[in-house]
């Protein structure tokens, strides 16, 4: 069994926008690989990069560390489908998104990918937003199995809903086909029990 990843605890990288689509987070003339990595210089490439590719003035280009939490608006994730999108924010650090709605396939391309799209109330992102600007360095705990979001510091909790199958592959970093594998034992188990059912019979 893996080892289970039950608490991400990150400062958080603010970014109040809202309507932010796949190819805003990855624009389509990045998109002819089929790795999953080496995307995370691609992020938002339009806001980061002149055409020329000189550096322009953005959060993403600052010189963030082990920050693991994106904190947007709504309807993050929104457009096409493309997967590449998730693999660019996963590879640039990203664990966890908070927004108050996701693109339906965005989110789903995300908790294949083991990053938590982590939705909570309009209201509640608009304080969030507010205790980040007051605190840049303010610290963020996201508890999945107990699917709460804290900050300690300001005595804030909020739970969030997820489904208990993805909530398990994110603990241990399954994958449709690893988490088959994980039951083997009990499959086996099962299979021979009922084998042995028939044979009384």
């Amino acid at each position: 069994m893996k080892n289970k990843v039950t608490n991400i605890i990150s400062t958080v990288l603010p970014l109040p926008m809202d309507n932010i689509d796949t190819d805003q987070i990855l624009p389509a003339k990045f998109l002819k690989g089929i790795d999953k990595t080496g995307y995370e210089k691609f992020l938002f490439y339009h806001w980061r990069f002149e055409e020329n590719g000189k550096p322009k003035a953005s959060i993403f280009n600052n010189e963030y560390k082990n920050i693991k939490i994106l904190l947007t608006g709504e309807n993050f994730g929104c457009g096409s489908s493309r997967e590449h999108a998730v693999w660019a924010l996963k590879d640039f650090g990203f664990k966890v998104i908070i927004s108050s709605t996701f693109g339906d396939i965005f989110k789903t391309n995300a908790l294949n990918n083991h990053i938590l799209p982590l939705e909570v109330s309009n209201d509640f992102i608009k304080k969030l937003f507010k205790i980040v600007e007051q605190d840049p360095d303010v610290t963020f705990s996201i508890d999945i199995e107990k699917q709460t979001l804290s900050i300690p510091s300001k005595n804030f909790v909020v739970n969030f809903q997820i489904n208990p199958y993805k909530k398990k592959c994110l603990i241990y970093g399954y994958d449709d086909i690893s988490f088959l594998l994980s039951l083997e034992k009990k499959i086996l188990a099962f299979e021979k029990k009922r084998k042995n059912d028939f044979s009384v019979v």
